[in-house]
C-alpha cells in the first residue's frame, strides 16, 4: 500500500508505484513516475517528470532535478544531488530573469542498482553504468563505467564492486565477490561478469 505522510508534496500527476512511501517534508513534482516499492525520505526533492524504476530508495535531504532517469534499485544517498543545468545562470546576459526556455535541461541516467553515496554531486549529463557506487562526497564529471567505485573531486575509478556492493577481490585472470564467489572479467576499462 501507498503511504504518503501529510507533510509531504505530492503533486497529482505524479504517479506513484504500489506500496511506495514518501515521508515528511518530501516533494514529488508534476509528472513523476515512481515505481513500486520506492522509499522517497524526508526532505527529498523529486522534479517534474523524473522517472524512478522500481524498489529505489531515496535518502533525508536528495535533490533528484529533471530530467533524471533511475533503473530499478537505486539507491540515492542523503543530501545527494542529480544536477541538470551544463551552464547555470539565474539571469541572461541582459539582466533578465532566466526562464524554462532560456537553458537546455541535461540529466543523470543511473544504471540498475547502482549507489550513490551521501552528499555526492553528479554533474549532468552523465550516466551511472548498472551495479555502480560513487562513493560519498564525490563530484561526478564523466560517465562511470557498469561495476565501477569512484571517489575524489573529480570521482576517478579506485575499485570495482559486485551486485552485493563489495569490492571485489583480484584472483589470477578474474575479479570475484567475497561474498557472493561471482567472478567477473576486466577488459578495456569495463567489468563484465561471467
Amino acid at each position: 500500500m501507498t503511504h504518503i505522510e501529510q507533510s509531504a508534496d505530492v503533486a497529482f500527476s505524479a504517479l506513484l508505484g504500489a506500496g511506495t512511501k514518501i515521508w515528511h517534508l518530501a516533494q514529488v513534482r508534476e509528472d513523476a513516475i515512481l515505481g513500486e516499492e520506492c522509499n522517497i525520505g524526508r526532505g527529498a526533492y523529486i522534479g517534474p517528470g523524473v522517472q524512478l524504476g522500481n524498489r529505489c530508495k531515496v535518502q533525508n535531504y536528495a535533490l533528484v532535478y529533471e530530467p533524471a532517469v533511475l533503473a530499478d534499485g537505486v539507491f540515492i544517498g542523503p543530501a545527494a544531488v542529480l544536477t541538470n543545468d551544463l551552464f547555470p545562470r539565474a539571469i541572461n546576459p541582459d539582466g533578465t530573469l532566466k526562464s524554462g526556455d532560456d537553458w537546455e535541461m541535461v540529466g543523470v541516467n543511473i544504471g540498475q542498482g547502482a549507489a550513490i553515496g551521501a552528499r555526492a554531486v553528479c554533474i549532468a549529463p552523465v550516466t551511472i553504468g548498472k551495479w555502480a557506487t560513487v562513493a560519498a562526497g564525490a563530484v561526478v564529471t564523466k560517465d562511470v563505467p557498469e561495476y565501477a567505485v569512484v571517489a575524489g573531486v573529480p570521482a576517478k575509478r579506485v575499485a570495482w564492486v559486485g551486485e552485493a556492493g563489495r569490492p571485489l577481490i583480484r584472483k589470477d585472470e578474474y575479479w570475484v565477490c567475497p561474498q557472493t564467489d561471482n567472478r567477473y572479467v576486466e577488459s578495456d576499462g569495463q567489468l563484465r561478469p561471467l
